[in-house]
């Protein structure tokens, strides 16, 4: 028999057919461990918040600083940001990642919306004591607490962003780009306070409270978006 006739012949041998493709199954990752640090990393930061709300707020409002209420704002919406994230987890355990897909771009989009929102305060009420020339007393117990906040926010933003990637999550990691925000605004505090209480200009509080706007507005937008930034 030639080549070319036994390549007519039909195979009748099992070998002749290939057997199809079958890549081995990738290993599930348990994400409860992942979930449950979330968790312990959230309610710490409902703790400190709660702190940071009360004394910046208080102390803003008592000093007529925009730079400790908007601080003290911040830590609202930290707080609120929290709140939404452990709903967003417990969707999860509760009801499996398929529908949570929907409750991460809800919590992405009200934590986007809260940060515009403080953004847009700031810039109203800045103009308007540059407008007025108003001036802002020194509060001591503003500026321990913004001083103490620059640690506490980066540890916790460098957990949320590890956990972010790790749990593939854009609410959890908007949670820590405000995080971010609200250390760079505990920066911009203890740099504005402390310029104050050294200098005496009035208009330092407000010059101070508008340098993060830029960064409320970029952070929201791109957590209503539900876009995350690479390089952050």
């Amino acid at each position: 028999m030639t080549r070319m006739e036994n390549l007519g012949e039909p195979c009748e041998e099992a070998c002749c057919v290939p057997s199809p493709l079958i890549l081995p199954a990738k290993p599930a990752v348990d994400r409860r461990p992942l979930i449950r640090e979330a968790y312990r990393i959230e309610w710490l930061t409902i703790g400190w918040m709660v702190i940071e709300a009360l004394i910046a707020t208080a102390a803003g409002v008592a000093s007529g600083s925009l730079v400790l209420i908007a601080f003290g704002l911040d830590s609202v919406v930290e707080l609120i940001s929290a709140g939404v994230l452990m709903w967003r987890l417990s969707v999860e355990l509760r009801d499996g990642h398929a529908f949570s897909e929907d409750a991460e771009r809800i919590a992405s989009r009200i934590g986007g919306a809260l940060l515009i929102a403080l953004a847009a305060y700031v810039v109203i009420f800045a103009g308007w004591n540059l407008w007025t020339r108003h001036a802002e007393e020194f509060s001591l117990s503003g500026f321990i607490v913004t001083l103490l906040a620059i640690p506490v926010m980066r540890y916790l933003a460098r957990r949320k962003i590890k956990l972010a990637n790790q749990l593939g999550s854009r609410a959890l990691r908007a949670d820590a780009m405000e995080s971010v925000t609200c250390g760079w605004l505990s920066v911009v505090a203890v740099i504005s306070l402390g310029a104050q209480a050294v200098s005496g200009i009035w208009w330092i509080d407000s010059v101070g409270s508008l340098a993060i706007v830029w960064l409320l507005v970029k952070e929201g937008r791109e957590a209503w978006q539900g876009e995350c930034c690479a390089d952050c």
